[in-house]
């Protein structure tokens, strides 16, 4: 398998150019924070902006936890990738993941200058500076899980106003603002995702009141139990997955939460004035 790196400071735009410099550079496969990617999927690994300190996330970066290192050769060597990108930070950072993953050597390096004007580096580093953005180069869903609860859109959204937008695969990235970002952290109630669920289930035509939800939180994202109440006459499984759409498209696209189940049980059917 043949290396090559993909280098400049953090904050220049590296993520964002990633699949087309790979795609310039005959690249099948490129390591980037801690993941491995291929064909815009994560093959293995977990994203170093998930870490708690920035120091955290350079050392899960850099692969030295045991563990990452141990996961990602085993990837490696499973895999069919023929040329590998490794993104760094410097030239030597690339050669220090190399030598860490028992690859390379790096055979050639590209630096962001070579790939993107000043003007465009300085606009990836006030994006970074000013808004705490960073960009994965990969589609939302494939890291979805990783970020349940943080800050994480499709770049596609923010192309829109643009004036060129990117109309090939190279286009899928996604935007995180990391726990370490300087912006500080935040916290999303259980309460504001319970009042979520029953602005969205009330307005769905045959739920006339819900009785009450459970939240159960867990790294991949949110469990919610929901019994409620039903108009006599209507179909039962139809209002219930119209009303697991709702919440979940609601409270993913509104909070950036993982909504790992929604579960809806009848308690009982509105007559009117009489309940059965």
């Amino acid at each position: 398998m043949e290396v090559i790196a993909f280098v400049g400071p953090s904050g220049t735009g590296k993520s964002y150019r990633a699949a087309m410099v790979a795609k310039e550079n005959g690249a099948d496969g490129m390591i980037d924070d801690g993941l491995l990617i291929s064909d815009g999927k994560v093959v293995a690994g977990t994203s170093a902006k998930r870490e708690a300190t920035r120091i955290a996330s350079v050392k899960h970066a850099l692969f030295i936890p045991p563990e990452y290192a141990a996961e990602m050769k085993k990837a490696i060597k499973k895999s069919r990738i023929k040329r590998l990108m490794i993104l760094g930070t410097s030239e030597g950072m690339a050669v220090k993941i190399a030598k860490r993953l028992g690859i390379g050597p790096v055979e050639r390096f590209i630096h962001i200058e070579d790939v993107a004007t000043p003007e465009e580096i300085s606009m990836a580093n006030r994006m970074r500076l000013e808004d705490g953005k960073h960009v994965i180069p990969v589609p939302t869903f494939e890291i979805q899980k990783q970020f349940s609860g943080y800050f994480l859109h499709p770049l596609r959204r923010f192309q829109r106003n643009l004036d060129v937008e990117e109309k090939t695969g190279a286009a899928d990235k996604s935007i995180v603002r990391p726990t370490f970002s300087y912006l500080g952290d935040y916290v999303i109630s259980d309460e504001a995702l319970i009042e979520l669920a029953v602005h969205e289930a009330l307005k769905v035509d045959g739920i006339t009141r819900i009785n009450n939800i459970n939240v159960r939180k867990t790294n991949h994202g949110v469990h919610m139990d929901i019994t409620a109440t039903l108009r006599y006459g209507c179909g039962i499984q139809d209002v219930c997955r119209e009303a697991q759409k709702r919440i979940r498209k609601t409270i993913e696209y509104l909070t950036s939460i993982n909504m790992r189940r929604v579960h809806f049980l009848v308690r009982s059917l509105d007559l009117g004035e009489k309940k059965i």
